[in-house]
């Protein structure tokens, strides 16, 4: 099977003169409203939400910056739950290559559209891979996966927990131990030892509403193009338990070949 991988925001004042024998009130300040502590451990919160037929789901925008700041892709999808992590996903990518659906189940993954359109077999939408969990959307997607309990785990021991975040930093190297999810989404790269700077915002019952994370663009793909440049990745998780049912195209669709 041949696989191409092409890729990856005057001041003025007025003065009122007031009569002497008016009544003055001085209102009081307001104040910004206390930020919420996160009252339930992490790693705890997002075991309790695994169970088979549920899931979260999520949207996302990658931007590249250096001298400018380009929006690269888009994604919106969900995951669905087993009781240990991540069982399926089902995620639409936009970028220049076109609109790209991936839906993974276990191992198997199967992605239609994209670089993919006119390169299938007549009568066969999706193309089959094992291990690819994001297609190829997944080369400028986010690389941290907030579902992966030994994933998040690892990100609280490398990164500092505050009262509703957690930042840090962790090589591509060191995700690829921990998550599967990295390693299946960008099973090629140039440099292991590029960082990745995160930060998870969180929920007061300590769920995962929004991952940040940037790195070094030649980290993936390094050509002269990436230098001095940045991928900066923003995901929002909404409905964290909520009921999703993700399952497989039909075999009818589905090959393992390309054409040139």
């Amino acid at each position: 099977m041949k696989k191409t991988i092409t890729t990856l925001a005057a001041c003025g004042s007025l003065l009122v003169a007031v009569p002497a024998e008016a009544v003055s009130v001085q209102a009081a300040p307001v104040q910004a409203a206390p930020v919420q502590a996160v009252s339930k451990d992490p790693v705890r919160a997002l075991k309790g939400k695994l169970a088979p037929g549920r899931g979260v789901r999520f949207t996302e925008t990658t931007t590249l910056s250096g001298d400018d700041k380009t929006k690269v892709q888009s994604r919106k999808g969900a995951f669905q739950f087993n009781a240990k992590g991540l069982a399926a996903s089902d995620i639409v990518a936009t970028s220049a290559l076109g609109r790209e659906r991936t839906i993974t189940v276990g191992k198997i993954g199967y992605t239609s559209g994209g670089m993919w359109k006119d390169r299938l077999p007549a009568g066969k939408t999706w193309l089959k891979s094992r291990g690819s969990f994001a297609g190829t959307g997944g080369y400028r997607g986010q690389v941290i996966n907030p579902a992966e309990p030994k994933t998040l785990a690892a990100l609280i021991k490398k990164g500092k927990l505050t009262r509703s975040t957690i930042t840090g930093k962790i090589t591509f190297k060191e995700l690829d131990k921990v998550s599967p999810w990295f390693a299946g989404s960008i099973p090629l790269r140039m440099h292991d030892d590029t960082k990745v700077s995160y930060t998870l915002t969180l929920t007061s019952a300590g769920l995962v509403s929004k991952v940040k994370s940037s790195y070094a663009a030649t980290g993936v793909l390094d050509v002269s193009g990436h230098d001095g440049k940045t991928i900066t990745i923003e995901s929002r998780f909404t409905g964290w338990g909520t009921k999703v049912s993700i399952k497989a195209p039909n075999p009818k669709t589905v090959t393992d070949k390309t054409i040139d």
